[in-house]
């Protein structure tokens, strides 16, 4: 029965073992439709969580990926858009280019796929990478190699040894003054790890020997081994929270690297959006301040034509013309600015603002400032309810304390002492040639020790003298090699014949334990610092979306006030037109009346600007950017956008309407 452990215990191996190894080189096969939220999809090469398989190439892991050069060109919708020197964007052109341009959501992106690496890392049981290295191992907690390692040895020895003292150096020849050995070795060895605290390790080692030494049994001579060890550990390092603890961290930081991507991309559409209404608005009021400056140079013409009949005094020209270069100076204001948003837009939205091309360019915004969003205010609670399920900022701080419970549960581990199970067993073989003597007498002689005696034990007299018994005196030795080997090894090794077997316990207790204590106690205080962040970061929102509330709500009274005083100066202006042509008024009110009016349109379109504003950073704050524009962090990493956007504007509501 006990020779055929060695067969059943290498069939066992090559069964369970060998393919489970093989298949955990293969990559999981992504499940079509099943995503997270925010949900990445990596591009083709660039999914850097997963191994390259070795099958069907087996040198495939054992070269380096290659990474694609960034590229620093702009995309070629942006030359698309340029029409005789003038880029006509809508807002939904702005964010796709932002999308596909912007350097600060590329940087990002690279970012997510270094912390992919460290899930890949982890996989083998190594220890992850930090900014600034590698994470430091925990306490005393064994961390096994989940990579499958197979090792060769194959080596080739001649020795030649001087013989001083011919019985001690084992030839029993005095005239042997060296001795030549010759050695070689074919090891092989397999070993594994396991999430458990289980590493398993399986060697076959061979070796031959030759030797001039007469004092061999085999010469040359062949031993085989085949050894089957494994180690369990039951207190520190069990159980799967301690060994797969860098696994767990690796990927919930590389889940928060997304959720930092997501963050990143609300935060450049955030700015796209400003930027666009900053400029819309800054169009328009070049427009107004225009108006203002020809009302001014009609009001001073007027005045001149006035003085000159002699019915206003000259000082009335003087201011005239004050208020006229005062208009003019806020007319170059309001370009220079124009081209200052200019320059922030193209920013945002280019890779290289200085490509040719956008030297000169105009960026024409398309979309009205005029067209009124559907707001309706969400009540406080609700509103906060879904900036807290929302919010990738939060999320991703939520992952943080995540992983301090797993190096709390960790280090709480690490606090036991280390004691391991091992068991060992072996079968070895030996094989080789042997030389076979055999002596047969050739003459025999009288032994004189030993005489003949009859039935009465006395000795046999011829002649009077006695007979003695015969002894060979002379002989002749043939010798014969018995031929054997790797195969004898083999054989030996395969039925049993020189078993081994081990087991036992190993225990290490370190008496004061300040390490693991340590570690624990720096495990907790990060858990607490991590709540506490975290609650921070919750009470932080709250506030964010109560402001933001506030800010439509006094967004949409200053639009109506501004509303309200357009309208006013509109009828103004009607009435003293209507006066002017009855001879009840003066060319000065009635342009005082149209100037006043450009003042309050200028008025509403900043209102509607800073209101537009207001509902941006409410998306923002409840951070359901990405879902108002139909973005999926998959467009971010691929750097291509090319879905319809929900507009604000469009009948797609902001919010719910409801009111607390």
């Amino acid at each position: 029965m006990s020779r055929n452990i060695p067969r059943a215990f290498m069939a066992g191996i090559l069964a369970v073992l060998l393919p489970s190894s093989g298949l955990a080189q293969q990559p999981q096969p992504r499940t079509s439709g099943q995503q997270t939220s925010p949900t990445l999809l990596v591009p083709a090469g660039m999914d850097f969580t997963r191994d390259i398989p070795w099958f069907p190439h087996a040198v495939q892991p054992y070269i380096p990926r290659q990474v694609p050069a960034p590229v620093l060109s702009n995309s070629p919708r942006l030359e698309q858009l340029i029409h005789e020197g003038k880029l006509l964007l809508h807002l939904e052109d702005a964010i796709q280019l932002a999308i596909e341009n912007n350097l600060q959501i590329a940087v990002q992106r690279y970012t997510t796929w270094i912390t992919d690496t460290n899930v890949l890392r982890a996989k083998s049981g190594s220890p992850i990478r930090s900014a600034q290295g590698f994470t430091s191992v925990l306490g005393s907690i064994p961390t096994p190699s989940f990579d499958p390692r197979v090792s060769t040895t194959l080596s080739w020895q001649r020795q030649s040894i001087p013989v001083n003292n011919p019985f001690l150096s084992g030839t029993g020849l005095a005239n042997l003054t060296a001795l030549t050995n010759y050695n070689a070795q074919a090891n092989f060895s397999y070993s594994q790890g396991f999430k458990t605290g289980t590493t398993f390790t399986l060697s076959f080692n061979n070796t031959r020997t030759s030797s001039t030494s007469p004092a061999q049994f085999f010469n040359p001579a062949v031993n085989s081994q085949l050894m089957f060890s494994f180690t369990q550990e039951l207190l520190n390092g069990f159980g799967i929270i301690p060994n797969t603890r860098f696994i767990i961290e690796a990927k919930n930081n590389s889940q928060a690297a997304r959720y930092e991507l997501a963050n990143q991309v609300i935060n450049i559409v955030t700015q796209v959006e400003n930027a666009y209404w900053n400029l819309v608005y800054a169009r328009e009021n070049v427009k107004v301040q225009q108006a203002n400056v020809q009302w001014a140079e009609k009001l001073l013409e007027d005045n001149k034509r006035q003085v000159q009949i002699g019915t206003l005094a000259p000082i009335e020209v003087v201011r005239a013309e004050s208020e006229l270069a005062t208009d003019r100076q806020n007319l170059i204001v309001a370009q220079t600015s124009e081209l200052q948003l200019q320059t922030q837009l193209l920013n945002l939205i280019t890779r290289n603002p200085l490509a040719a091309g956008l030297e000169n360019v105009e960026v024409v915004p398309l979309d009205s400032i005029n067209v009124p969003p559907r707001i309706d205010i969400l009540p406080y609670r609700e509103a906060v309810r879904e900036a807290m399920a929302n919010r990738p900022d939060l999320l991703a701080q939520e992952l943080q304390l995540k992983n301090a419970d797993i190096e709390v549960r960790a280090t709480r581990n690490a606090l036991l002492p280390t004691v391991s199970l091992f068991g060992q067993y072996g079968a070895s073989g030996l094989g080789g040639n042997s030389i076979h003597k055999v002596s047969v007498p050739t003459a025999f002689g009288p032994n004189p020790n030993a005489p003949v005696v009859d039935s009465n034990g006395q000795p046999v007299l011829i002649n009077g003298q006695p007979v003695y018994a015969g002894t060979p005196v002379a002989f002749q030795t043939t010798s014969s090699v018995l031929t054997g080997g790797l195969l004898d090894a083999f054989d030996a090794v395969w039925h049993n014949r020189f078993p081994t077997y081990a087991v036992g316990l190993s225990m290490s207790i370190p008496l004061r334990n300040r390490a693991a204590q340590a570690d624990n106690a720096q495990a907790l205080l990060q858990q607490r610092l991590t709540e506490l962040q975290l609650q921070a970061l919750r009470n932080q929102i709250a506030a964010d979306v109560r402001n933001a509330q506030i800010a439509i709500q006094q967004g949409l009274a200053r639009v109506e006030a501004a509303q309200k005083a357009r309208e006013l100066a509109q009828q103004t202006l009607e009435a003293e037109q209507k006066k002017f042509q009855l001879g009840v008024s003066t060319n000065f009110l009635v342009i005082q009346a149209a100037r006043d009016l450009v003042t309050a349109e200028g008025n509403e379109l900043q209102a509607r600007v800073a209101l537009r504003q207001a509902l941006v950073n409410f998306n923002q704050v409840l951070g359901r950017t990405l879902k108002i524009y139909n973005i999926t962090i998959a467009d971010a990493v691929s750097g291509h956008y090319n879905r319809a956007l929900n507009i604000p504007g469009t009948p797609e509501p902001a919010f719910t309407e409801s009111h607390p």
